[in-house]
């Protein structure tokens, strides 16, 4: 058998101090006075205070070593500014395409009460996304394509232009991915949902499952990890 290839080592924490300075770039984390830096080599700054203070506390709760895997917010801050802010029309693009896609639209045949379950904590985020939209939802049933109206994906395009800053189409690009919904993502980024009810929704088939056959330990460990990414996303979208 070949031999697995070792975890790359951690770099050694190498600070002691982690403050948050406002600039012409917005609110920087800094380590011992030193901005933190992308891996693009970029500064760090985020919008908002509360944000920066997201990054700050991973910064902060880091020990002996320095582990990525436990930053959430601070990856997808990386993101947006290595990825997004330069040139921001493809995560736009890929967004749409979910208008085409989206979990919502796709309602289990059976079991009944999954059925039921559906209807009742769907419709309602469906039905206020019609109205965010001013265009109807098509859903259907079973795996078959669900094709949206034209109208419909044209007025999620329209939604999805008007969001121009780069950080909350970067956070959006994330809530949508996480959950499969852009729907979903769009009420969480309009404070229609919380990041937990948003997280909610999207795992009510895999919740139906695992009241039917248990859960094991690894797929909630990946569930909860991911939704640490969620929350990250929630806290550039200005929500929790």
């Amino acid at each position: 058998m070949p031999d697995m290839p070792a975890r790359p080592e951690l770099p050694k924490r190498f600070y002691t101090a982690v403050e948050i300075a406002e600039d012409a770039a917005g609110f920087s984390v800094r380590l011992d006075g030193r901005p933190v830096r992308t891996p693009a080599r970029a500064p760090l700054a985020l919008p908002t205070r509360e944000a920066a203070e997201g990054v700050a506390e991973e910064w902060r709760s880091q020990r002996d070593v320095i582990d990525p895997g436990t930053m959430p917010i601070t990856r997808l801050a990386n993101t947006v500014i290595d990825g997004v802010v330069s040139n921001p029309d493809p995560i736009r693009q890929d967004l749409a395409r979910y208008a085409e896609t989206d979990l919502l639209a796709y309602r289990a045949d059976g079991p009944d009460r999954l059925v039921r379950r559906q209807a009742e904590q769907w419709d309602p985020i469906v039905r206020w996304a019609e109205e965010e939209v001013a265009a109807l939802f098509a859903t259907g049933q079973g795996v078959m394509y669900v094709a949206q109206p034209p109208e419909t994906v044209a007025a999620l395009r329209a939604r999805l232009d008007r969001e121009t800053d780069p950080f909350r189409l970067g956070a959006l690009h994330q809530a949508t991915t996480l959950t499969g919904s852009l729907i979903l993502a769009l009420a969480l980024a309009s404070g229609r949902l919380d990041a937990a009810a948003a997280w909610s929704l999207a795992h009510v088939d895999e919740d139906w499952n695992i009241e039917q056959w248990g859960e094991d330990d690894e797929a909630r460990a990946r569930r909860d990890a991911r939704f640490a990414d969620m929350r990250a996303a929630a806290l550039l979208l200005g929500r929790r």
